[in-house]
């Protein structure tokens, strides 16, 4: 088979994921919050970043290596971390963490997560990057971070944009619970998606692992109930100060919508800001995250490291974020759809599509180099 043909882009690798994978899982992976207007807001302002195309511009064969807080990667873009991540496909965690070390590229590892920070983090090597959702507890939270940093973890991210659930209807009418409640829609999704229901048995019940590992043996078996609680720190300025303090390496602060918070977290020590909106996962009537983007650029000043996500679907979008002011670029549900759709040869596609796009892209516009991208903007 022709992957380029057959799936020549994310939009062909997200339809027959929904395909391969359950109901209830894939609405876990694919939702947003409320109506998803925040998500198709996303989508409309990315769409509004337009650059001018050139002519004779010579031939074009752009290097996207990129040297970024320390570090070299072979693209601008890497593997944002996802709750849950087995629940999509079985084993995602480690067929992605191991992508990203062959191919150098970043990933990332959500503190719910399937798998547990000592399994990924040797399989990750110097790419892994460990997210943290801060415990209230501040024992729990230390040895959290001694396990990431002894697993190999070289860069803590504190999302700071979930200080509560958000409702995400769709879950809810899919009648998602973690662990999955055995009702007969459930058995019926599971026993129609065979490869996903084998790779469970081989894997294990998707589960919270490293929140668990903190419950003791009565309590873990309510996993969501319990083990939630584990991580519903509402963590404040206060948590951040004590934060810098216990991490030793590079810390990056996920979901920095505002100027004036920029400001202040880099006056605070950290040492890289992720502009993002949590890809419309936790709320509805926000600003698109492309909108605020070149603002806390412009707030920061040109050498503090910044990222961006939410709502990237192909390369285009990746040099539409970098022209506006981001130095690199994260996905999470386009990998997911990549794993889902072929498996273990999904994320290699994916890489192609997107570095295709880009390369491509950037011979239309003239770029010979990411440095010039912002100079073809409209």
């Amino acid at each position: 088979m022709d992957l380029d043909l057959t799936y020549p882009a994310l939009s062909d690798l997200r339809a027959k994921a929904k395909r391969r994978i359950p109901h209830f899982a894939f609405e876990y992976l694919d939702s947003g919050t409320g109506r998803e207007l925040q998500v198709q807001r996303n989508r409309d302002a990315l769409d509004a970043v337009l650059f001018r195309p050139d002519i004779l511009p010579g031939k074009i064969d752009p290097d996207l290596s990129t040297h970024f807080m320390g570090a070299d990667y072979a693209r601008p873009f890497g593997i944002a971390p996802l709750g849950m991540s087995g629940l999509m496909w079985p084993g995602m965690e480690r067929i992605l963490a191991g992508f990203a070390q062959e191919q150098r590229i970043p990933y990332g590892l959500s503190t719910v997560a399937t798998r547990l920070p000592e399994e990924i983090g040797p399989i990750a090597g110097d790419m892994g990057w460990f997210q943290l959702y801060c415990p209230a507890d501040p024992e729990i939270r230390r040895d959290m971070l001694a396990r990431a940093k002894a697993s190999g973890f070289t860069k803590l991210v504190l999302t700071v944009d979930v200080p509560d659930d958000s409702r995400r209807e769709r879950q809810r009418r899919a009648k998602l619970t973690l662990p999955p409640k055995i009702t007969p829609r459930v058995i019926w999704e599971v026993l129609s998606h065979p490869q996903w229901s084998l790779g469970t048995l081989r894997e294990g019940s998707p589960r919270l692992r490293l929140p668990e590992s903190y419950l003791n043996q009565t309590e873990a078996r309510s996993s969501l109930a319990h083990a939630g609680h584990i991580i519903r720190g509402a963590p404040g300025w206060d948590t951040l100060k004590i934060l810098r303090e216990e991490w030793q390496g590079d810390l990056i602060i996920k979901g920095v919508l505002c100027t004036d918070v920029a400001k202040r977290l880099m006056s605070e020590g950290v040492d890289a800001l992720w502009v993002s909106n949590h890809t419309g996962r936790q709320f509805e009537a926000g600003p698109a995250t492309i909108t605020e983007l070149s603002s806390i650029r412009a707030a920061v000043g040109p050498q503090v490291p910044i990222l961006f996500d939410s709502g990237v679907a192909s390369g285009l979008d990746v040099m539409r974020a970098l022209a506006l002011g981001a130095d690199f670029v994260m996905l999470g549900r386009a990998w997911h759809y990549a794993v889902g759709a072929l498996g273990k040869a999904g994320p290699g596609h994916l890489m192609h599509i997107l570095t295709d796009d880009m390369k491509l892209n950037m011979a239309q516009i003239g770029a010979h180099r990411l440095a010039d991208l912002s100079k073809r903007l409209i």
